[in-house]
């Protein structure tokens, strides 16, 4: 037997609610690699799964949430995994339309893991989790695109949340001016020490404008707000320019028009991390283990265990958590 987190619905109020449950490996879902899982993490998809109402991503209960997990395979049916191999999840809708990490032991698809890369543990990996990877993915990305150091400073919205913070990190790290945007005045000092060597105050960038084009300020763009914000940015954004988007804390309207396409050639790139190819996820996570300084990943850490997860969705979901959760499913 062992400890997870599940939620179950109560028929009458339609609601659900978690508790820490002790199940057997008799419960887990079939699937072809048992791993024991060592730490997860929380991210805004959490959040949702872990809401009453499930946000809208939940489809039956009981349920277990986390989107995230890293661990060490107890038992496989794949060629490519062994007891003993370290291994991290992130995506194909774990945690949402399966069963995911909140829990001591998960049962998987080999198709979803990946190797751990050399250079990260378990607890490292859950620091990175599911929004430094799609921070990871959006580097790359704009690099992809033409993105080099020197072309003039990088912005990075949401900046003290936990893609912004892993990207805003990764960026300075590479040699890039970064450039963070914060609706949270208290948050300067801990972005700064993460390389951000400009904030910029939301409420400066948080609504649209009438000109459809403004200065060319921004060399590149990782954006995890979406909504008015984008649609601000996009109109500042230097020739060629890329953007990087990853979220809609904002809201997933986006009122703006063509202008910086056709007259500034400025790409918008939509960033997915739950069904990305296994090579790419690959290429990703090995990045994260050289391009990412542990040092100033530490500093985003905010432990917690299984016990701590109900608090903390209703908290990502608000905009209250800084940088990156970790949570011991052991402890």
């Amino acid at each position: 037997m062992f400890n997870a987190l599940i939620m179950n619905k109560d028929e009458e109020s339609g609601l659900a609610s978690a508790t820490i449950e002790q199940i057997g490996l008799d419960q887990l879902p079939e699937a072809e690699v048992t791993v024991a899982v060592e730490y997860s993490t929380v991210n805004y998809k959490d959040g949702l799964c872990l809401s009453p109402k499930g946000g809208g991503l939940v489809r039956k209960y009981p349920h277990i949430p986390g989107i995230d997990f890293a661990g060490t395979v107890e038992s496989s049916n794949d060629e490519r995994y062994k007891p003993g191999d370290k291994v991290v999840l992130t995506g194909w809708r774990v945690g949402e339309a399966h069963w995911g990490g909140y829990t001591q032991k998960a049962r998987v698809r080999a198709d979803w893991l990946v190797p751990l890369p050399e250079g990260l543990d378990a607890r490292q990996a859950m620091a990175v989790g599911t929004a430094g990877f799609t921070a990871m993915l959006s580097v790359m990305a704009l690099e992809d695109h033409g993105l080099k150091p020197g072309q003039g400073p990088v912005l990075v919205t949401g900046a003290a949340g936990g893609v912004g913070s892993v990207a805003t990190a990764i960026l300075a790290n590479l040699g890039y001016e970064v450039a963070g945007v914060t609706g949270r005045p208290e948050t300067e000092a801990y972005l700064r020490e993460l390389g951000a060597t400009q904030i910029v105050a939301r409420d400066e960038i948080n609504e649209t404008v009438k000109r459809p084009l403004e200065s060319e300020t921004w060399a590149g763009c990782i954006d995890a707000v979406g909504g008015e914000m984008l649609a601000r940015v996009l109109g500042q954004m230097k020739y060629g320019a890329s953007v990087a988007s990853v979220g809609l804390a904002g809201g997933a309207a986006l009122p703006a028009t063509v202008i910086p396409f056709l007259l500034r050639g400025v790409n918008l790139l939509g960033i997915d991390s739950v069904m990305q190819p296994y090579d790419n996820r690959l290429r990703a996570w090995q990045r994260l283990a050289t391009d990412l300084p542990m040092d100033k990943l530490e500093a985003m850490v905010q432990p917690a265990t299984l016990s701590d997860l109900p608090k903390l969705g209703a908290d990502i979901l608000a905009g209250q958590v800084k940088g990156r959760v970790v949570v011991d499913v052991n402890a």
